[in-house]
């Protein structure tokens, strides 16, 4: 006990010097090695790594630290700290094509390279609020969505728009994001509130049982929000959903069930988790059945990635397979989504 707190009083006295360095961190290690309930040490010791850089490092000794106690300012402010470096990191601007032809890229895009979304993502939008981590994560989602919006699938979905008289030159604007309840980000195409939604969603473990993302057709049938139109609107989503019902339950009904059986695909609905426990036969019936969807206020059917499981994880933390993982399920889902979105306009 005698040596905990000499190590302890230590790296005290190293922090209020503002030394972060080699002696303060092998004091903090030594102090979480022997004492591993201090959340001081963890905190402090995740600053010395976040000063050399060593983030991985930094986001274990942080999620030590909020294990022990979820209120710590501190390491709330230390997290938000390393997501931002990380996507500095990681997230670029697109360079400029130096000629005619050079680059396919559109000029001023952002590419989707680099990391993806892993660990010390998730860990802050479990555990940052609601607001802190859209800031902290907004830019590392936005390069996703701004890659994916160039995809031949997504030219589609714009032209299909268009001429049904729809405003929008891209599937994703910037600040298409949106935060959630807490750990929840969601993402959906530019002016789709109303309509059957190209969306892509962000879930962490604590509030949602996993780390998981989704992509999909979704349809929120709630009225909530600031649109001014929102009893029409409500009613235009409302149209859309018993077109797709309609459609499910008959060219459609094989060809989901096979493709959800094939693709990990997984429907959810209200605030709840996906339901993983429902077979796709028994998940499509589901979808074709429910009378309740306005009250249930939210419904979604599409693939999922979950962080516990290898090879998913390995996609989610690569944005270049995440964004052609977002690609693949949006170029199979379109033409279901242009029925939906066609008929349901027409009637």
């Amino acid at each position: 006990m005698d040596n905990i707190g000499s190590l302890e009083q230590q790296a005290i006295d190293f922090a209020k010097r503002g030394d972060f360095a080699a002696d303060a961190k092998r004091v903090n290690e030594e102090l979480t090695r022997l004492a591993p309930s201090n959340q001081g040490g963890w905190t402090r010791l995740a600053r010395c790594y976040l000063e050399v850089g060593q983030l991985d490092e930094a986001t274990a000794a942080l999620e030590s630290a909020l294990q022990l106690n979820a209120q710590n300012t501190i390491a709330r402010s230390l997290q938000l700290e390393v997501t931002k470096r990380r996507t500095a990191i990681t997230v670029r601007p697109a360079p400029t094509p130096k000629r005619r032809g050079a680059s396919s890229r559109t000029e001023g895009s952002a590419p989707a390279t680099g990391h993806g979304f892993g660990r010390a993502e998730f860990a802050a939008l479990g555990q940052l609020p609601p607001t802190t981590a859209v800031e902290a994560l907004g830019p590392r989602i936005e390069a996703l969505l701004m890659a994916v919006s160039e995809r031949p699938f997504a030219a589609k979905v714009v032209e299909a728009r268009n001429r049904a008289g729809r405003s929008g030159s891209k599937l994703f604007r910037r600040n298409s994001f949106h935060e959630g309840d807490a750990g929840h980000i969601f993402a959906f195409h530019h002016g789709g509130r109303w309509e059957p939604q190209i969306n892509v969603g962000f879930f962490a473990a604590p509030q949602w049982g996993r780390d998981a993302i989704r992509a999909g057709i979704g349809f929120n049938l709630t009225g909530d929000g600031a649109d001014r139109d929102r009893e029409a609107g409500q009613e235009r989503v409302l149209a859309h959903f018993e077109r797709f019902q309609q459609l499910v339950s008959t060219a459609w009904r094989q060809l989901l069930t096979d493709w959800m059986a094939s693709h990990a695909g997984f429907i959810q609905y209200g605030a709840r988790p996906p339901a993983v426990d429902l077979l796709p036969k028994d998940a499509v019936a589901w979808l074709i059945d429910t009378q309740n969807a306005r009250e249930l206020g939210w419904v979604f059917c599409g693939r999922w990635l979950f962080a516990d499981r290898p090879d998913d994880a390995a996609i989610m933390s690569d944005a270049a397979r995440l964004t052609r993982w977002i690609d693949q399920t949006f170029t199979e889902l379109l033409p279901l989504w242009m029925s939906v979105f066609r008929e349901a306009e027409t009637t």
